[in-house]
């Protein structure tokens, strides 16, 4: 069988399944830094998020957001917002003001 010699010019499509398999075996095996969330914590994004968290409409979580009850909990950069979300449910179940 005749060893063709691969480079980072080969085209994928000229690779065997073998080859590709082995190729992208050394990519997986590479040690990868991913950001490890703390335990226990559970981040959704945007507010579609946190309608989702919530069970409630679009409309709503801009309500709940804008609210400020939940601002511990969101981290916003811009147009992108973060959510722990177990947080921001503790959050908005405490009662704040009103009548006892």
């Amino acid at each position: 069988m005749l060893q063709q010699t691969i480079t980072n010019d080969t085209p994928v499509a000229m690779l065997t399944v073998g080859q590709l398999k082995e190729a992208l075996g050394v990519i997986q095996s590479a040690p990868v830094q991913t950001v490890q969330a703390e335990a226990g914590k559970h981040y959704v994004y945007g507010i579609d998020g946190i309608a989702r968290t919530f069970g409630c409409s679009m409309p709503t979580a801009c309500r709940i957001k804008a609210s400020g009850k939940i601002d511990a909990a969101i981290k916003q950069i811009g147009r992108k917002i973060v959510v722990d979300a177990e947080l921001a449910l503790e959050l908005a179940g405490k009662k704040t003001g009103g009548c006892k």
